[in-house]
């Protein structure tokens, strides 16, 4: 990356003249009838007025202009003279949906900035959970002081069960991601490890390390979201963490701008801030906008049973069709394992306010009438094992989807599930069911800020350099450009890549080294590693086939002592199986005859040799790279 610096030459050096300049203006207000000299000084830059007024008005306009240009130059508020500066190393969350985590350190300490998860795709077959690589992490254990998260979104904090089984450090945050951090410990038979949490003041900040952190409000698509200013010898740097600024939010706790124009006066190292939605332009619109949805599908299914099915962290949309369903005199119940637990979470939190007798368990459902019943799930986005794609295949264990029954899929189907969305739809239709989706306006909102509301927070913040963070690299590169156009100089905005470390100080930012990033997978039913060949493994039986050779050899007679019996699956069709068969057995009576002595005699180095010659005909006759597993018994 291009090293950029600042010549102190370019800065207007107004914090440490300012007093002086007063002193002059006064001193040429009560001299101005009276000039010493036959001279007057020529001023490039005319000085701010002590009292506030001049009489000049162009002389006022000047001094306006400069006053604005000053108030936008972080330069003024930087410590130019210090040689202290931060590196930054994202381990997830650049160049994907999910998986964030960030390292901010100095030479003596290090705090880590959220620990996420994020989802396979298609090829990883039998992989639950993706988690970020720890190599760099356990490099610099020693220098760990603790832990930052911002929410509790499972892209935060979804892997840190696994990193806590390596590295135990204080873990800080605001009481909600605790407590969702801590019934992922209970999970995973870690509960004694919750004496590590901190659980945070809003607007104190916290002395970490070689770092002063403060957690200031913001709104986002889960309750008690947080930003953070991270303070240390450089300079300040913010971290949006996921936001968007919604003015109406359902808890009535809007965006904390004061903190956020605090650290603008007060001068901002560098912004690092949330890209997902940096294609939208406007506005992200308010929460509140989904309640007139909910209200005109609760009345046009008053008859009803109801099913709402969202993400299982979006409490404040969960929070309004609640309202709504004991408005109508409807009890609730809650199905699905991460549903029930975060609402019980919030509830007990005091984050949602619910009498508990509203609520009734799923096998108490079919004793009240259809009308007198809502019932919360999961399965928004089609999962398989989820609790609604369950219910409409009928394989709940209490609960059918049904003729006449309202489905509400309040959520967006996430980039790459679309295909399991549809199928989940349509098998609610076949059921009977009517699904309220896309066909109705304001079903869902984002939880991400559009354009304007990244631009309020670089316009507040005025940071001297600028990293665009989570999302893909088409959002990191589009909130960058909005950067520049909030005033930013290009060269000081940086489009980072996971394992990209960055130093910055006041006077320059550049890149140091690339460390070792990249996933690893997880099995989530077992709470283990997969190892990365195993998936390999997979990938290559899924794509190309598999090919199974058992033979016993007379290693004096060099040829098969009994037929050998050859299996293949996924590579040819029933019919060509004989011929097939009979092919391998051919070859391998060539390579038993023509193979040389010293493989002939070691039974593994044998095995590989024919596992090659099988390899190189499939390749050559049916275009594919199958995986081959030869056992030879040597007699």
């Amino acid at each position: 990356m291009e090293t950029t610096k600042e010549n102190s030459s370019e800065v207007a050096p107004v914090a440490k003249t300012q007093t002086k300049q007063n002193n002059k203006e006064q001193k040429s207000n009560k001299t101005q009838d009276k000039p010493r000299g036959k001279t007057v000084p020529q001023k490039k830059k005319p000085p701010v007025s002590g009292n506030g007024w001049t009489n000049d008005t162009k002389k006022s306009f000047e001094i306006n202009e400069r006053i604005q240009k000053d108030r936008l130059n972080p330069h003024n508020k930087l410590d130019l003279k210090t040689n202290a500066g931060v590196k930054i190393t994202p381990l997830g969350g650049l160049g994907e949906i999910g998986g964030n985590m960030m390292v901010i350190e100095t030479d003596k300490s290090a705090i880590i900035i959220d620990v996420g998860m994020s989802f396979p795709d298609d090829s990883m077959h039998g992989v639950d959970i993706l988690i970020p690589d720890f190599t760099y992490l356990r490099q610099i254990r020693s220098k760990i002081a603790g832990i930052c998260i911002t929410h509790a979104h499972e892209d935060h904090i979804g892997a840190m069960p696994y990193f806590f089984k390596e590295i135990q450090v204080p873990i800080y945050g605001s009481p909600l991601p605790l407590e969702m951090i801590g019934a992922k410990f209970d999970e995973h038979k870690m509960k004694h490890h919750r004496s590590y949490f901190r659980a945070v003041q809003k607007r104190k900040p916290i002395k970490i390390g070689d770092f002063e952190v403060e957690w200031m409000h913001i709104t986002h698509s889960i309750i008690d979201c947080s930003a953070l200013a991270i303070t240390s010898a450089a300079g300040t740097i913010i971290h949006t963490g996921d936001f968007k600024i919604d003015h109406t939010p359902i808890d009535g706790y809007p965006t904390d701008f004061h903190r956020f124009a605090y650290y603008g006066e007060k001068g901002v190292l560098a912004l690092l801030s949330d890209s997902t939605n940096s294609h939208g332009t406007g506005f992200t619109k308010t929460e509140k906008t989904v309640g007139p949805t909910f209200d005109r599908i609760f009345k046009e299914a008053s008859k009803n049973r109801i099913i709402m099915s969202t993400f299982s962290s979006n409490l404040h949309r969960v929070a309004q069709a609640i309202d709504r369903g004991i408005a109508q005199g409807r009890k609730i119940c809650v199905i699905g394992r991460s549903m029930e637990k975060n609402i019980d979470v919030a509830i007990d939190m005091g984050y949602l306010k619910y009498n508990k007798a509203d609520f009734i368990d799923a096998h108490e459902v079919n004793k009240y009438p259809d009308n007198q019943v809502l019932i919360v799930t999961t399965g928004s986005q089609g999962e398989p094992m989820s609790a609604l794609f369950r219910m409409s295949i009928h394989e709940h264990r209490h609960i059918k989807i049904k003729p006449d029954d309202q489905i509400i899929l309040s959520a967006k189907a996430i980039p790459g599930n679309e295909g399991s969305v549809s199928a989940i739809i349509n098998q609610l239709l076949k059921a009977g069911a009517r699904v309220a989706y896309q066909n109705y306006d304001n079903i869902h909102v984002s939880g991400h800020a559009s354009q304007e509301e990244q631009k309020l927070i670089i316009r507040l913040a005025k940071p001297k350099f600028f990293l665009p963070v989570h999302g893909e690299y088409n959002h990191v590169v589009k909130h960058a450009q909005t950067g520049v156009d909030c005033g930013v100089l290009e060269r000081n905005i940086h489009i980072l890549s996971d394992g990209e470390q960055v130093e910055i100080t006041p006077k320059y930012m550049k890149k140091v080294k690339t460390v070792k990033t990249g996933k690893t997978y997880i099995d989530n039913q077992r709470n283990r590693k997969i190892a990365d060949d195993v998936v390999l493994d997979r990938q290559t039986m899924a794509n190309e086939g598999f090919v199974m050779i058992v033979a016993q050899v007379s290693i004096a007679e060099r040829k098969v002592a009994s037929p050998a019996r050859v299996t293949s699956y996924g590579l040819v069709d029933v019919k060509s199986e004989k011929y097939f068969a009979k092919e391998i057995e051919d070859m391998l009576d060539h390579h038993l005859a023509h193979v040389k002595e010293g493989i002939l005699e070691n039974t593994k180095a044998l095995e590989e040799d024919l596992r090659k010659t099988v390899r190189k005909h499939c390749i050559r006759k049916y275009r594919k790279y199958p995986m081959i597993v030869p056992t030879i018994i040597a007699q």
